[in-house]
Formats: structure tokens, sequence, C-alpha cells
């Protein structure tokens, strides 16, 4: 039998079936009902799934918010629809310092996800040989042991690549395998959780529902977790959400909601979003919603990306000072950005800005300084505006002013004597 067919009904008799046999979109203890109220949008069995769901992740851990709450839920229900989906998203458990509920959330998450496959620590050999066309869920503890210094990093630069391959299907990591040394193709493809100190990699956090946490404050309470006593339920309702999406991942593999952000952004969020209408009820709002919100808070976190573009605005501010000229020299340049003192740059790596930083900042937007010919027909090192315009309009636009007033406003200052 396919594995995402809905098994056949036994012949009618006057006495139930037991045990239960699951029927699509329904849970084997309800009735056909409950399963013509399963319809995406309609707000059936699925949304009251994610509920409990909601409710047994908060039982043990205090998210950082309502909106991580709900991004959590809808994780871990997409993993039970991985082959159907595009993209695999990660889950990024982060925090600044120990006892903030990292590992604890690890914990819940590993009984309700599909397939889980868990570790402290692992090389990318093991997670080549773990995934396949229908993968489990990884789970990475003690994340900022991988990651957190340069040297761990370095050494673990081929499991940042496998993480970054991932998060999009068919994308196939090439070795060499065998005795006769063919090159053979192992799928990358797989859902991941990875909880540790600190910030993880910034190409992994860009494709990451990225959750923050933080230490409870008094009077925040929440249950022990005991395996014993609590795995039994998790599983139970594990089994609910595996019985009630395994049957829709035709539907699911249709489904291109629309978003509220876009690019990568989209890519990560849109299988939150899927399960979500695949619920139906307020669970397609409260996931948008949740999207929006984190993503939007996610920006200002990127602390890479925030010097480059501030780099750009303080660059585009020096031609202003300088009556936008086409061509500054570096030396100029360079001169104008120390002397302001609210900007990073007279501490930039503690030796202040120079040349070669600013060329390292420059490079991924495909700007680097040229011997020009200034004034007096002397040459120098310089950039051109033009340099500079492609990437003011793409990475720090600035706003346009409401219909009509810029252009009185230029006109009249061409006719002032």
């Amino acid at each position: 039998m396919d594995e995402f067919t809905s098994p056949t009904t036994p012949a009618a008799s006057s006495l139930p079936a037991w045990p239960p046999v699951a029927v699509p979109g329904q849970d084997p203890a309800l009735g056909a009902s409950a399963a013509e109220d399963d319809e995406p949008g309609q707000g059936g069995e699925g949304a009251q799934l994610l509920d409990e769901l909601r409710e047994a992740i908060a039982r043990y851990v205090v998210l950082p918010s309502s909106a991580a709450l709900t991004a959590v839920t809808l994780w871990v229900a997409a993993t039970h629809i991985q082959p159907a989906l595009q993209h695999a998203p990660r889950l990024a458990v982060v925090g600044p310092a120990k006892r903030c509920g990292k590992s604890r959330l690890l914990d819940v998450i590993t009984e309700t996800v599909r397939e889980p496959l868990i570790t402290v620590n692992t090389s990318p050999a093991v997670v080549f040989r773990a995934i396949g066309d229908d993968p489990p869920t990884l789970l990475v503890d003690e994340a900022d042991t991988i990651f957190g210094s340069i040297k761990a990093a370095e050494k673990n630069e081929e499991l940042r690549g496998l993480l970054n391959a991932g998060h999009q299907r068919n994308r196939p990591a090439l070795r060499i395998s065998g005795p006769e040394h063919k090159p053979q193709a192992f799928p990358t493809f797989a859902m991941a959780a990875l909880a540790g100190i600190g910030d993880l990699p910034d190409t992994v956090m860009d494709r990451a529902v990225v959750v923050r946490m933080q230490r409870r404050k008094p009077g925040e309470r929440v249950e022990q977790f005991r395996s014993r006593r609590d795995i039994p339920a998790l599983h139970e309702l594990r089994d609910r959400l595996t019985a009630w999406l395994r049957p829709l991942m035709d539907t699911a593999a249709d489904l291109v909601p629309p978003m509220p952000v876009q690019d990568r952004a989209a890519d990560t969020w849109e299988p939150l979003v899927v399960v979500a209408e695949l619920a139906g009820g307020t669970w397609p709002e409260r996931a948008r919603a949740a999207c929006a919100a984190m993503c939007a808070a996610e920006v200002g976190q990127d602390e890479e990306s925030n010097v480059k573009t501030r780099l750009l605005k303080d660059i585009r501010r020096v031609f202003a000072c300088y009556g936008d000229p086409d061509t500054v020299r570096t030396r100029d340049l360079l001169e104008e950005l120390l002397k302001d003192q609210e900007a990073p740059w007279a501490e930039y790596r503690n030796t202040g800005l120079t040349p070669r930083y600013l060329g390292i900042l420059l490079k991924d937007f495909g700007i680097q300084a040229a011997v020009l010919r200034f004034e007096g027909g002397r040459q120098a090192r310089g950039f051109t505006r033009t340099q500079f315009t492609d990437a003011w309009a793409r990475y720090c636009p600035e706003e346009q002013p409401p219909d009509g007033i810029g252009e009185t406003t230029r006109h009249e200052s061409a006719v002032l004597p």
C-alpha cells in the first residue's frame, strides 16, 4: 500500500472496528463529522490539534512571545509533511546565556516532530547517510560547540554547508564513495532545529525561523518535564498530527499561499503557513502575523548587514557634502567618515576604518576603488558616484517625497540666484 494512501475501511459491521482505522483528515477517535469539517480553511480537527500542540509546548517552556509560540507549533507540524515541501526551514533556538530554556524546548520538540534524529554533535558523513527521500528531523543541541568560535566554525564548515544546502530541495552533496571511488549524490534536504548560546552562522540564521529565548522572570511558571510521565502524552499528540497531515500531502504540495514577506524569508516561512492553511480557523491569520513580526525583528539583528548598509548611507552623505561630484578620493572619503563621532568608523575593528577594510565592506556590492584623474591632472585612488547608485537604490533607497513636492522644490532651487 502506498504510504500516503488511506487504508480502506473494513466491511460494515454492527460493531466498530478496533483499533480504529485512520481516515484522511480524521482522528481515529473522532467520527466522520469531524473529518468533514477538516477541509483547509474550515478550522476543524487540524486547528484543534495545533491548539493542543501549542498548549503542550507552553506547558513546559516560556517562549519570548506569542508569535514565537505560534511559529514553533507550526514548525513542529510542518515536519510531518516534509516530502511535500519545497523548502525545509531551520529552527534556530538561540539565547544569550545558559538556562534560557533552549534544551527544554528541544526536549518537547523531539517528542512531537516526525522521525527525530537528535545529537549534541555530529559529522557531515553521518547526516548524509541519515537523510533519504522521507528524511528525519535533525535536532542539534549545544550548537555553540559546533559554531561558537572561529576555530570550531572552521572545523565544521562542511556541516554548515550541508545545513545551508538542505534548506532547499534538490541540492545534493557529491562525495566519492565505495570501493570503485565513484561520485555519489547524497540528499541534504531535511528540516533541522539547532539550539545553542549566541547566534548561529549568518547563512544558517538567514534560512531559519529564529526564536530568541530568554530566562524566565520571577513569577513565570512552567511544569517540570519528566520523560517517563510526559513523553507518552506528547507521542499521542505526535501520532494524531501524523494521522491528520500525512493524508494531506498532495494538498500541501499544491498550496502556494500568499506571504507577508518576500524572497528567502518567504521560502522559509511558507511551510508553516501551509500547515496553518490546512488547519484553517484562526491559524492562517496567526501564522502570517507571526511571520511578519518575527521577520521584522530579525532585520535589526544582522550586524554585518547593518554595518554595510550604514556605510552606504554614510558614503551617500559624504558625496552630498561635497556637492555630489562625479568622483571622490578614497583619502577624502575616509577622512569624512572618520569625522562622524556618532558613526562606528573611528573605532571599526579597533584601528578605525582603513582603505583595506573599506574595500572589504564594499566588495559584496561590486564596488572597488580605482586610480582616477582629479583636478589639476593629478591621479589618486577613489570612487565614482555612479559606482554607488545601484547599491543605494537597492539597499538604502531614500524616502520619496509626496507627488509633486520634489519637482517643485528642485525647480525653485534651480531658479534661485
